[in-house]
C-alpha cells in the first residue's frame, strides 16, 4: 500500500473511474492520503461523483508516472465523515483549504475498504498489491 500511495502523489495526478448506470465515468483527482492504515481520497459530496460511490463503491484507479510506468487500484471505497479524516486531510494537504474547511457542508472523504492494483510497465515485471 506504500508504494501505491507514493506512486499517486508522484504521478500528481490521477484518474478515478466510476459507475453511473451502464455509463463509465473518470475524472482527475490530486488528494490522496493515508489514515489509520487505508488510502482516502478527496472530493465534494455535490458532485456526481460522489454521489456515484455512494450508489456504487466500486471504482477504479489509474495514473503513469515520469519513469513511463502506470498504476491501477481496483476496489471498493466508503464515505468516511469524520472530522479527525477531515482535519488530517487539510493538514497532509494544505491546497485543500483553498477549496474546504471541515465544517463546510460539502468536504468528505472516502477510502478503500479493500482493492488491489499493480504497478505495470513496458520493461519490467508487473508488481502487484493488495490494500
Amino acid at each position: 500500500m506504500k508504494k501505491a500511495l507514493e506512486f499517486l502523489k508522484e504521478s500528481g495526478v490521477f484518474y478515478l473511474a466510476t459507475n453511473e448506470g451502464d455509463q463509465p465515468r473518470v475524472r482527475p483527482f490530486g488528494a490522496v492520503f493515508e489514515y489509520e492504515g487505508k488510502i482516502y481520497i478527496v472530493t465534494n459530496n455535490k458532485k456526481d461523483c460522489f454521489k456515484q460511490m455512494v450508489k456504487n463503491p466500486k471504482v477504479e484507479i489509474s495514473s503513469m508516472n515520469k519513469k513511463g510506468q502506470w498504476i491501477r487500484i481496483t476496489g471498493e471505497v466508503a464515505n468516511d465523515d469524520r472530522t479527525e479524516v477531515k482535519k488530517f486531510a487539510l493538514e497532509s494537504i494544505p491546497q485543500l483549504k483553498s477549496m474546504y474547511s471541515i465544517d463546510d457542508g460539502i468536504f468528505t472523504t472516502f477510502y478503500f475498504t479493500k482493492g488491489n492494483g499493480g504497478i505495470y510497465s513496458f520493461d519490467s515485471d508487473t508488481e502487484t498489491f493488495s490494500l
